[in-house]
This record gives structure tokens, sequence and C-alpha cells, in this order.
């Protein structure tokens, strides 16, 4: 599992080791371990360290410190090493002693630093650090618009990227890799600043440090929560997940829906909708019964709302008035934010909400929650925290949006998108690593839906659901496409779901090559 803490959770956990450390002990850990990478990164480009053209971008404060000291490591392997300087009477005295000691050139006109930053074949990024704010400065930003040649490293996140959120104020400098020290970030593991991110390469620098608020499952964490039955198993033992989806316009999400719950660990799914002579043509094995959920039987959970039109106020309705867990999606999503929080108050069983962040803005608009600050709606006039929330303002803010719609409704919330983020009403967050962009296609999240209610019927909390869902769905649309890359149906990605739960058993599937997040379908 891949833990991300906050910037001061980060700072203190520093400071408490420093504080028992020789001085400079913690930054020299750091920058050996950047220079590793570094110099890694640069055998496998050129054959050797040596003679490589390798740029420095420092800042003030201990990135343009770390940066400084991983340069000066370079040069003495023989890179010819240039430091830009963008803050020189501020730069790291130290770092800058020392890449002046092991003979790098230092520089401080940016006209000469831009052609260097263009032929370079490794830039450190070393502009700004963690604690940084808002977009590049004017004197960075055109190292975010310049060409390049080489492979940009950032030094703990990428300048330009909140550290704590991902979200990306004004001009930022895409990594191609970062080096994080102590812990990952949230900001690289979310985007937009996962985009800007590339592969993330964790250093560890000895930092004890508290359970982290936002995590990454990974192959492990997932094989150890997948329901497997037992000798004395039977279909009900598992579980029964109940699907109301479809209608006579959307026909196919029923059947989608009842493809992706089949494939999710219950013991069996029970239809109600009215494709129910579709869906039992073909899956034979689905219990069918006729009107709501109110007379369907016995459940261990429901999925309300994909496709179902104007018959998604009755279904969900009364799949609430049952006291097991319900997956809102959809056509549920609308009627939900049409009545607003209440619908969900004084329920003692488990709600899973899986908007899109189109779905998200109107359940937030539903509940009275105007736009604010980012997502979180701290802060700004009261005309800003009045008027109601825009789709792209909360893609900007995903985290903040996701915590703030599982508070709001008091529900578990998979908010799907770029970067598919799982929060629970207590804050904490899970993110998906899995997913691609062809899973943003037609009936993509009507199967995560009938997954996810199957795991949850199966028996796991909603958080565990909702993030195993969103992985296999991940994996599975990886296995779908016969050449990576290549365009993938929903259909297709329900069939894959049998071999991505084997691959996460086996512990054989592979990271997801750009090592960032991915998204679900929406």
């Amino acid at each position: 599992m891949r833990h991300a803490h906050r910037v001061e959770v980060v700072r203190a956990a520093e400071a408490e080791l420093m504080a028992r450390l020789p001085e400079g002990t913690l930054m020299q850990r750091a920058a050996t371990g950047l220079a590793v990478t570094c110099a890694r990164l640069l055998t496998r480009r050129r054959g050797r360290v040596y003679g490589s053209r390798v740029v420095v971008l420092a800042g003030s404060g201990d990135n343009g410190g770390d940066a400084l000291y991983a340069g000066a490591e370079l040069a003495r392997r023989g890179a010819r090493v240039t430091a830009v300087l963008l803050a020189p009477g501020r730069a790291h005295g130290g770092g800058l002693a020392a890449l002046r000691a092991a003979r790098g050139r230092v520089v401080v006109e940016q006209e000469v630093g831009l052609a260097d930053f263009s032929r370079a074949d490794l830039v450190l990024d070393g502009i700004v650090g963690i604690g940084g704010r808002g977009g590049l400065r004017p004197e960075a930003e055109p190292y975010a618009r310049a060409a390049r040649t080489g492979t940009v490293v950032a030094v703990d996140v990428p300048s330009g990227v909140d550290a704590d959120t991902g979200e990306v104020a004004g001009a930022a400098l895409r990594a191609d890799v970062t080096v994080c020290f102590g812990t990952y970030k949230p900001g690289l593991l979310i985007d937009p600043g996962a985009s800007y991110a590339g592969a993330v390469q964790l250093v560890g620098i000895g930092l004890e440090l508290p359970p982290a608020g936002v995590v990454a499952l990974q192959h492990a964490d997932v094989a150890d929560l997948l329901p497997v039955p037992g000798g004395e198993s039977d279909k009900y033992r598992r579980g029964v997940v109940g699907v109301a989806a479809g209608s006579a316009r959307y026909p196919g999400a029923a059947l989608l829906a009842v493809a992706g719950a089949l494939r999710g660990g219950a013991g069996a799914v029970r239809y109600v909708g009215t494709a129910a002579e579709e869906v039992v043509r073909r899956f034979p094995e689905t219990l069918v019964t006729e009107g709501g959920p109110a007379g369907a039987g016995r459940v261990q959970a429901w999925v309300v709302g994909p496709g179902s039109g104007e018959g998604a106020g009755r279904a969900l309705a009364e799949a609430l008035a049952a006291d097991v867990p319900v997956l809102v999606d959809a056509d549920g999503l609308t009627e939900l934010a049409r009545l607003g929080p209440g619908a969900l108050a004084g329920r003692t069983a488990p709600t899973l909400l899986t908007p899109h962040t189109g779905e998200a803005a109107r359940l937030l608009a539903g509940a009275g929650a105007g736009a604010g600050t980012g997502a979180g709606g701290e802060g700004g006039t009261r005309s800003e925290q009045t008027r109601p929330p825009a789709a792209d303002e909360l893609a900007a803010a995903r985290l903040a949006t996701a915590r703030r719609l599982a508070a709001v409704y008091r529900a578990t919330v998979l908010l799907k998108g770029s970067t598919t983020v799982v929060a629970d009403p207590s804050g904490a967050v899970r993110v998906n690593p899995t997913g691609t962009a062809w899973l943003a296609t037609a009936g993509s999240g009507d199967v995560l839906a009938g997954l996810a209610g199957s795991l949850l019927a199966a028996g796991l909390s909603a958080p565990d659901a909702a993030a195993v869902a969103a992985y296999l769905h991940g994996l599975a649309a990886r296995h779908t496409a016969a050449v990576p890359g290549a365009p993938v149906t929903a259909s297709e990605v329900a069939a894959a779901l049998p071999a991505a739960w084997n691959d996460v058993r086996a512990g054989a599937a592979p990271e997801p090559r750009s090592g960032r997040p991915g998204g679900t379908g929406r």
C-alpha cells in the first residue's frame, strides 16, 4: 500500500527526526537517494553518467538544496552539471558550495539557463518545495513551456503542483520522474497533479509517520480483501446482490450492471426492472423478480440507478428503506440530488455513492453546497459560497470534492474520473492506481456499479468494496485491449474481470507502467 501524508505531517516528522540527528544529515539522505535515481536514469539513457549534461533548476529552500547536493554528487561522477539559480540571493548555501567544490557550473542568466535546459540529458526540478502554493512564479514559467529533450526529475513534487491536493493553479513543470522523500504526497497520486508527476519513486529517509490520510492499494492489499468462499459456503451465505437498473430507453445498463455483479464475488444476483427478459436471456443464472426492490426478496446489498430513467425514484426509496448496504449510481444519483442528504438520514446500513464530477456537482447543489474556494467551500465571498459548483471546478479539486461529498451525505463516495478517489465520512481516502482513460466509455460505470455492489453483498465494507471494485475494473480494462492502449468497450471490461481477479490473487499483474493513478468509468 502506498501511504501519502500532508505537508504539515511531513514537516513535523522531519523536525522530530532532525532534532535527533547531526545537522544536515536528513538533507544528505534525501540528496543521496535523489542522486542514485538520477545516475540510474542517465545510465539507462546514455550508458553512463560520465559526460552527461545535467541541469539543476534551483529555487530557494530545502528542495533547491537537495537538488544542488544531488548535482554535486553527479558532478563528482563526471557529469557536466550546470545549476541555474532562480532565486540567486536565496539559494541554499551548503548545496551551492558543494556543487562549486565538485566543479559544477553556476548561472543566473535565465536565457543561458533555458538554452542549457533544452539541451540537457537530465534536469533536476528543485524550483519549489512541498510547501509551495499556486503556479510557477514569472521567472520560472518559461521552463514549463520550453522544449526539452532530456528527462525531467522533480524533487519531492513537480514545481507548480500542490503537494497536499494535486491541484494545479497555474503553470507547472511536467516531470518524467518524481523522487519523493519519506512518504508519498497526496498531490502525486491525484490528478491533475499526478499527470505532472510521471513515475513516482519513494526514497526512505527514516521518518516516523502516523497513519496516512490518503492511500493507494496495491495487488497484495486487494488480494487480502477479495471474498473467497469456504467449504461451508452456499450461494446465500456468499451474499445476494440486488440490481435495480435499466429502462425501456437504456436496457443495456441492466445487462452491464448484472454482468459486473455476477463477477463480483456474491453468490447470486437478483434483478428487478424492465429488462428482465433481456437479462435472463443473456445471463440465465440471474434471479428475476417482478416489481421493485421492496418485493424482490432477501438481498445483502442493492445497486440502484444505472439507466433507470424515471423509475429511479421508486427504486431508490424502496432500496434505502431496507437495512442493507445500498450503492447509488447514475439516475439514482440524480434522484438523490433532488432529495438532498435528508434522504439518507437515519440509515444505519452503509451507503455508497458513485458519481462522476457532473453528478457530484448536482449532489452538492442539491445539498445547498456552493463552490467556495476549490471544492472545500471555505473562504471566498458570500456569492461564491452559494453559487452551484461547476463540474470542471470539482474535477480540478478531486480530493476536496470527494471528501466534501462524503461529509455532506454521510456516505462513502467513489468519485469517478481521471483519478478515481474513494472517500468515507471520516475523511479517509483511497486512490485507485489502475485505471485508464479508455474507461471513459458508455456503460463502463454500469459494470463498476454492479461489481462494487456484489462486493458489498459479499461482506466488504463500503470503502473496501469501492476501492477493490475500482482496482479490478481498471485492471480489467488493461487486460481487455489486445494491443496496449487500444480502445475498450464496457462489455469487454466485464468479460475481463475474472482475469483481473486471478492476476491480483496470483500477485502477477504488472504495476501501471506510468507509475501514476488512473481513472474509472464515467
